[in-house]
Formats: C-alpha cells, sequence, structure tokens
C-alpha cells in the first residue's frame, strides 16, 4: 500500500514556505539563516517565486518568473533545478501562463516551451501535463507542491531501515530540500537517520561541474546536523576502499521499466565502484520520476550543457580557448547495479521487470 506512515521520532519536515507572498529578497551572505527559512519555490500572485540556488551557498537571494521566457530561463540556467523541484515550478509556470495568455496556439506554444527546458528530468513534463490537462491549473499545482512534500516524508522513513547506526554512506548531487521542495530523497533518507539516532557520516562528492554537492548537498546535511565530509568526485574509489564506506544513496532524475537510471553525471561510476567493493548501491526516488514509457536506459534522452561550464571555473577560464568539451548533465546507470530503489510506496527490489511495472497500480499518496 502507497500511503503515509509515522514514526515518534518523524520523518523530514518540509522548509517552510511563505503564504503566498514573496519573502523579502534576502542578499549578501546566507550566514546565520537555516535553510528552514526558506523555500525553494512558491506560488507569488502574478508570478512563481523561486530560491536563485545558483547563488547558494554564498548569497540567498529569491527572484519572480513572470513570463515563459523567464521561466524557461529559470530551469534552463539551473537557478531552479532537481527534478521534483523543477516539476513544481514547471506546474506553477503552466498555471501563471494559463492565467496570463488568452490565444490557444500561444499558450500551447509557450507550455511546450516550459516541458522541454530540460529534457531528462521526467518530473518537469509529468507536471506541465497533470497542470496542462486541469481544470483548476493552479489549484493542480499547489496540489503536486503537497503531494511532494508528504511522498519525500514517506521516502525518508521508508529508507530508514537501509541504514545501519554509524552508517558510513556516500552520496552525489544535491538531492535535500532545495532539490525537492519537500524534505529531499535521497538526502532526506539521511537526514531520516540523523534525527532517528543513527548517526550516519555522509561523504558528499562535490559533484563537477558546478558543484551542486560542495554548495547545496553538504550545506543541507550541516544543517541538519549530520556529520558530513566532502570530497572531490575522483575521491570516491579510495573513500570506499579505506573509509568503510556501507552504502551508496543518490536521486534520479529518470527511471525506465528495466531499472536503467538517469541521474546527475558521475553516478554511473559509482554504481561500478560500489559494485567493484561490494557495497549496496540504492537510489531513491519517488514514482513521479519513474517512466513507463521508455524501456531501457538507452531510450533516455540526456541533456548536454554548454562547453563553459567545463572551460571555466567561477568565472575564470581554465581551459584553453578553443578547448573541445563533452559535458553531458547527467549518465545513466544500469539497473542491474541497483541493490533497491526508495519511494514512497517502499522499496523496490530486482527483477525491475516485475517490480517497477507494479509500482503503477499502486494508489497515489493524497493530499486533497
Amino acid at each position: 500500500m502507497c500511503g503515509l506512515r509515522h514514526r515518534d521520532d518523524g520523518p523530514v519536515p518540509a522548509a517552510r514556505r511563505p503564504a503566498g507572498v514573496l519573502p523579502q529578497l534576502l542578499l549578501g551572505t546566507g550566514a546565520g539563516h537555516g535553510l528552514s527559512e526558506f523555500t525553494a519555490v512558491a506560488w507569488d500572485g502574478d508570478a512563481v517565486a523561486y530560491l536563485d540556488q545558483r547563488l547558494l551557498p554564498g548569497a540567498v537571494r529569491y527572484e519572480r518568473a513572470r513570463t515563459v521566457d523567464e521561466i524557461v530561463a529559470a530551469i534552463a540556467s539551473l537557478a531552479v533545478r532537481g527534478a521534483p523541484c523543477i516539476g513544481i515550478f514547471g506546474g506553477f509556470g503552466v498555471a501563471l501562463l494559463r492565467q496570463t495568455i488568452a490565444d490557444p496556439r500561444t499558450l500551447a506554444d509557450a507550455i511546450a516551451r516550459v516541458r522541454a527546458a530540460r529534457p531528462t528530468a521526467v518530473n518537469l513534463a509529468w507536471a506541465v501535463d497533470r497542470v496542462s490537462a486541469a481544470d483548476d491549473p493552479l489549484g493542480e499545482a499547489q496540489t503536486i507542491a503537497r503531494e511532494q512534500v508528504a511522498i519525500d516524508a514517506a521516502i525518508a522513513e521508508n529508507g530508514l531501515e537501509l541504514i545501519p547506526k554509524g552508517a558510513r554512506i556516500l552520496t552525489h548531487c544535491n538531492t535535500g530540500p532545495l532539490a525537492t521542495a519537500g524534505g529531499g530523497t535521497a538526502l532526506g533518507v539521511i537526514i531520516a537517520a540523523q534525527r532517528a539516532g543513527k548517526k550516519p557520516r555522509a561523504f558528499v562528492d562535490e559533484t563537477r561541474p558546478l558543484l551542486q554537492g560542495a554548495r547545496l548537498n553538504y550545506l543541507e546535511l550541516r544543517q541538519a546536523g549530520v556529520d558530513a565530509v566532502l570530497q572531490v568526485d575522483s575521491a570516491a574509489a579510495i573513500a570506499m576502499a579505506r573509509q568503510g564506506i556501507d552504502l551508496v544513496i543518490v536521486g534520479a532524475d529518470r527511471i525506465v521499466r528495466n531499472g536503467d537510471t538517469a541521474n546527475k553525471i558521475g553516478t554511473y561510476g559509482l554504481a561500478i565502484l560500489a559494485a567493484h567493493h561490494g557495497i549496496p548501491f540504492y537510489v531513491a526516488a519517488p514514482r513521479s520520476t519513474f517512466d513507463a514509457s521508455i524501456e531501457t536506459g538507452a531510450d533516455i534522452p540526456i541533456e548536454e550543457r554548454s562547453a563553459e561550464e567545463v572551460t571555466s571555473f567561477g568565472g575564470v577560464r581554465v581551459a584553453p580557448e578553443g578547448a573541445a568539451v563533452y559535458n553531458p548533465a547527467f549518465d545513466v546507470t544500469p539497473g542491474r547495479l541497483i541493490a533497491a530503489f526508495v519511494t514512497e510506496c517502499g522499496i523496490l527490489r530486482p527483477p525491475y521487470g516485475e517490480s517497477i511495472p507494479a509500482l503503477e497500480l499502486r494508489p497515489l499518496i493524497s493530499v486533497r
């Protein structure tokens, strides 16, 4: 049964949300501010408000997207990021467009642009389609946002059984409240383990080229009181060999019917390393990240991003002019390397050809 369960120590709570009003613009350093004071995405009357994640942790700044150009730019630039979070943002964006664009053809073109803003993360297309078809688009977008909070809480609780007391956990990219606008997926499981008294130690990949691990994941873990260690991505192998890593847990951007999983670039390599060292490799993701329309990972579209993300660092060019660059944002981990998926409906184990299709038959979490 896919539903909410509760424990005395509680799952990861949602970040506090402004009640339909854009928070006061915060500029400068984020020192002294807990992440619970902020929200990743919020409806703001005539706009969709969002926290510009590109500036964290050095600055905390909210922006407002009011047009299709601003909505698409926020997603494509990674100002708003994380598969569930961009789904929520895209849903609110479509609700806004349906309020502000009267011409049906112009509206359809605008919605299609939002849907295609990032092709790999299936949550975006899922939320856009859902809000586009709704009789009450804003109400549907708000429901999606509330559902994600409940879903993340269930994922966190369901994943607790995979975390031994005192576990050393390796994780990649950012999968916390900033990435989901709820309590987080993989990071939510780690934080729930901390709150349950298991005292995990998290080894956090910096996650090149845009350092979502260093800038965001490490920040969220420290805010939650988790013992966290930051490492360069290429230290993962020696960490597994010498630091006693017990498990790897990551999020996902798209999971297909056979278990093949698209996630931030570098995830596939981690799964290979984990298999070599005999370490279980887990993926935590909501049901909305599963794409039943695709049979294998070979058919997942992989976004390639600009060369400047690799040739420059902190705005300073580090590679010779004219350097050829291959910069896929994601890779695909074969399902055979994944020990289990943690979802709001429970833990899915192999054979994924059976357990993943069965997920479609589970009832949805309802918050209406």
